[in-house]
């Protein structure tokens, strides 16, 4: 007997002096358009790898590219690719396309449940040259909507913002005006309205403030229960964002990707297809210099192009084309850990 719990002793003492197996704690910051999706990504991977944890920072996608490119963090986020400019000043930085979504125009209106925007119009109105609800402009394409004499309360992005430079590159393609006088980025001098943080904070302004109109990402405005104008697209149908029509805008891009990936998809062809649909990216280097953290990262982004894409639909995201699916995965296993691949599950 004295023996048995000798033995027993020594057996939870061994167990006990055993360290507890340390977490891996993988760092990232910027876009808040694609945060909803990406936090259900991270808490469902804890299943996939039990030491693996995400610190996320929704901090918008200019402060992500800042980070990233100051390698303050493991990777960035972006609703919009690096220009030029910005990749020289982070050489070897990969774009990993994650899904796709839709930057949705919403508004305060209760007496108005619907509403038909032109492009002519929402330029106009971010213009600051359509300034009431009831302008003989909005009135002839909503003619059956009660569109009150009441001032139209613009609100926009304050910070550097993915989903400002999605909309801003949407603007400049169709206003002409706004291409020469404000352009497009994910910080611009906005010729009127009032700015609030992240995609949070417009959402909450336009909530508060009656009469108002701006722009979230989809799943913001749906969580919030706020109206979705649909917008007159290039084909001349007017389109409300949805999966599908965010689908269709990027039919035409899945078949003609650059060989980094980056690309606009805003103001596309087709019927069906929405006018302001974009890509989100994550960023990382080619090169990995963690031997623990990189192969984390390459192993959960591959997660993401394949399982975590299921999760999209219901968070109103729409999951990666077939198509984009391969270049992606090329770009992965691309990644390099001391001149091997980082990437170790598939």
């Amino acid at each position: 007997m004295r023996r048995t719990l000798l033995a027993c002793s020594a057996l939870l003492a061994g167990l006990v002096a055993q360290p507890a197996r340390a977490q891996t704690l993988i760092n990232g910051a910027g876009a808040t358009f694609p945060y909803p999706l990406y936090s259900k990504w991270f808490s469902d991977y804890t299943t996939v790898d039990k030491g693996v944890r995400f610190n996320y920072q929704s901090i918008g996608s200019g402060a992500g590219i800042r980070q990233i490119t100051d390698r303050t963090v493991d990777f960035g986020a972006s609703d919009t690719p690096l220009t030029d400019e910005q990749l020289a000043k982070a050489p070897g930085l990969v774009h990993i396309p994650t899904v796709l979504g839709a930057v949705a125009v919403t508004y305060n209106l209760p007496s108005v449940p619907a509403l038909n925007l032109t492009p002519e119009a929402l330029a106009g109105i971010f213009l600051g040259q359509i300034t009431s609800w009831d302008d003989p402009k909005l009135v002839a394409i909503n003619p059956n909507a009660n569109l009150p004499k009441l001032a139209i309360g613009v609100v926009h992005r304050s910070d550097g913002s993915g989903t400002s430079a999605v909309f801003t590159d949407y603007l400049s393609k169709i206003s002409p005006a706004w291409a020469k006088d404000v352009r497009s980025g994910t910080a611009v001098h906005w010729p009127t309205g009032i700015g609030a943080k992240g995609n949070e904070g417009v959402t909450g302004q336009i909530k508060q403030l009656p009469g108002s109109l701006g722009y979230v990402e989809l799943v913001y405005a749906i969580q919030n229960n706020l109206p979705l104008t649909a917008l007159r697209n290039k084909a001349g149908a007017f389109v409300k964002p949805d999966i599908d029509s965010i689908v269709a805008a990027a039919a035409g891009a899945s078949a003609n990707l650059p060989d980094d990936l980056r690309v606009s998809i805003t103001d596309p062809p087709g019927d069906k297809s929405y006018p302001i649909a974009s890509f989100t990216y994550i960023l990382v280097y080619k090169d990995q210099t963690d031997a623990v953290k990189g192969p984390a990262l390459a192993n959960f982004l591959w997660w993401g192009t394949h399982a975590g894409q299921a999760t999209a639909p219901g968070l109103h995201y729409a999951p990666l084309p077939a198509p984009v699916v391969k270049r992606v995965e090329a770009k992965i296993k691309g990644l390099q850990l001391n001149g091997k691949p980082a990437l170790t599950k598939e």
